[in-house]
Order: structure tokens, then C-alpha cells, then sequence
């Protein structure tokens, strides 16, 4: 069988998302995980992504690696093609830097590359990709009759129980690009690290313009807080300066695929929507009774969230005391 190689973010292989595309990555042939670590494959790491179903994890050991480029991945990426007998396949996720790696990849290689891939499925010698697009208005279906690189959105597919014995191989990558870049200056995004990550969070609040002020942005904050959630924000929210940017959920903000969503304030636009479509279940509190998102929305409540939110949040207080 084919192979499909699947881009690891982080050295550790342990989060949900990893474990998704090594599932979705099985549908076309058997997955094998490429990880860039700086060092030595932290310990445990291996056995995490055989137990996702990684046939084979293939390191690439440079010191480059730690650094705040994408190219060492790209360069473990195309070495590992290089060496592969067949390939049907090459995926990776649909975030900021899976997204780099997979277009970059596409460059080097010639490959066709899709991003917002929502399926995928051997057709013969080919491949049947399915992706999102206008924002989630519309699904496409491209026949790849080349080995495509996919840029696969959460919540596409779970983990599978499928596991695999344990088989590491180290490849050697030539010089990298960053060997001629200078890094002048970097500012990590301030973050609270007391709530879950947005991308791999199982419960998301977002507020949207409706909110009306960073001061009333908290209300998204503490129903967030009283869920265990991760906060997020629509585009409107973000252009008016209520929250950071790395809140923004949406076509050009994170993509998310949780259990629960929750949308505060939040009109609905095409551009939010394609963020957050593979929400399991999506409650929306909105005054607007024809604003789009009641349109997507499981569960829709029509009224003024500063109303709303403080009695949920009784409620929950009070259940759980």
C-alpha cells in the first residue's frame, strides 16, 4: 500500500489534532508520522504516534528546528517523499503553520495542494479531494491525479483505535534555508494559559460585535470560564479592538471543531461560519432574530446577551453547587 506522510506539529504527537490526521491520512494509505525535533526524539513520543496509527515515524534531527521558520519541516517533508518508495498523499493540518508547510512543500515539489479539506478518498490511480470553499458555502471535489498535499481541517475525521508496532527511522535533510536567515527580533502572542487551547479546545465562547466594548468582553470570558473553555471572538470583534487577534475564529482566524460552541453576539457572517462549521453543537445568543447564525445554530436564543449570559451563569453556579 501507499504511503501518506503526515506533518506532526511540535515534537510530542499527543494532541487530538495529530492523532486525527494520522486517521484521516489511513483512508488513503498507511500513515507515517515526520516529525523535526532539534534534538532526540523526546521519549514516549514514538509509541504515542504508533498507538495513533502511524505505520512508521521518520525524525529529522536539526537544531534548526527550534527555530521560528517552518523550513526544517519542509525540508524532513521533502526528504522523506524523496526517500519513499510511493506516495499517495502528503497532509498536514489546516492551522498557520501547517498551512506554510503544505504550500511551501507544494512549491518545492510540484505537487497540487489543497487547503480546507474537508475529505479525501483513493479513486483508482487517484485522488478524490473534497474542500471548502467561498467560506464554507460550497463543497468541491478536485481529482488529484498526483500525489496532493492537503491541508486538512479539524474535526474531519477522530482518532482511530487502530495502533501499530513501533518503527523510527531518522532521515538526513541537506542545508537549510535558515542557515541564511536572520531572526531580528520575535514577541510570542500574550496568551492565558489557564484555558485550554482555541484550536484543540472541546468547549469555545466567542463573542462578536454585539459585545460592544472590551470592558463587556469579559462576559465572554466568564462564561468561558464557568465551561472550562477556550475564548474566541468573530473578525468584528477583533477589527473593533474588544480582544486579541489570536482570538478570531474564522476564514482568516482559527478553525475549530469542538463539541460546544457557543456564539455571543455574533451575527454569522460566511467569514465566521467557515471557522466554526464543524462545531458539534452550536448554541448562538443574538437579539437579531434574523442574524445568519441562527441559521447553522442547533440551539438559538433571541435575546440581549447581557440579559441572557449573567442568568446562564447563575444557572450553571447553581447546578453545580
Amino acid at each position: 500500500m501507499a504511503e501518506v506522510l503526515v506533518h506532526i506539529e511540535g515534537a510530542t504527537g499527543s494532541a487530538p489534532s495529530a492523532r486525527a490526521l494520522i486517521a484521516f491520512a489511513a483512508r488513503l494509505g498507511d500513515p507515517v508520522a515526520v516529525v523535526t525535533v532539534p534534538g532526540a526524539l523526546p521519549a514516549g513520543v514514538a509509541e504515542t504516534l504508533a498507538a495513533a496509527g502511524a505505520a512508521r515515524v521518520v525524525v529529522s534531527e536539526t537544531p534548526d528546528a527550534g527555530s521560528l521558520l517552518v523550513t526544517p519541516a519542509v525540508d524532513a517533508l521533502e526528504a522523506a517523499l524523496a526517500a519513499s518508495g510511493s506516495v499517495a498523499a502528503i497532509v498536514a493540518a489546516d492551522s498557520a503553520e501547517g498551512r506554510e508547510v503544505a504550500a511551501r512543500l507544494a512549491v518545492r515539489s510540484g505537487l497540487p495542494y489543497f487547503g480546507d479539506v474537508v475529505g479525501a478518498e483513493v479513486e483508482g490511480p487517484a485522488v478524490a479531494v473534497t474542500k471548502s470553499v467561498l467560506g464554507g458555502s460550497y463543497m468541491v471535489r478536485f481529482i488529484a491525479d498526483l500525489a496532493p498535499i492537503l491541508a486538512v481541517r479539524p474535526g474531519v475525521d477522530s482518532p482511530s483505535g487502530r495502533h501499530c508496532p513501533v518503527v523510527v527511522e531518522n532521515i538526513e535533510v541537506g542545508a537549510s534555508v535558515v542557515e541564511r536567515t536572520e531572526i531580528l527580533a520575535s514577541e510570542p502572542p500574550e496568551g492565558d494559559e489557564t484555558r485550554p487551547e482555541l484550536a484543540a479546545a472541546d468547549v469555545v465562547v466567542s463573542g462578536g460585535r454585539g459585545i460592544g466594548s472590551r470592558d463587556q468582553f469579559v462576559l465572554v470570558e466568564q462564561l468561558a470560564d464557568a465551561f472550562g473553555a477556550a475564548v474566541g471572538a468573530s473578525r468584528a470583534a477583533v477589527d473593533a479592538g474588544f480582544c486579541d487577534p489570536q482570538l478570531q475564529v474564522g476564514q482568516t482566524g482559527a478553525t475549530v471543531a469542538p463539541k460546544l460552541y457557543l456564539a455571543l453576539g455574533i451575527s454569522g457572517a460566511t467569514q465566521h461560519q467557515a471557522g466554526m462549521l464543524g462545531a458539534q453543537t452550536i448554541v448562538a445568543i443574538n437579539r437579531d432574530e434574523d442574524a445568519p447564525i441562527f441559521d447553522i445554530a442547533d440551539f438559538g436564543v433571541v435575546g440581549d446577551i447581557f440579559d441572557v449570559v449573567p442568568r446562564l451563569l447563575e444557572e450553571l453556579s447553581r447546578a453545580r453547587s
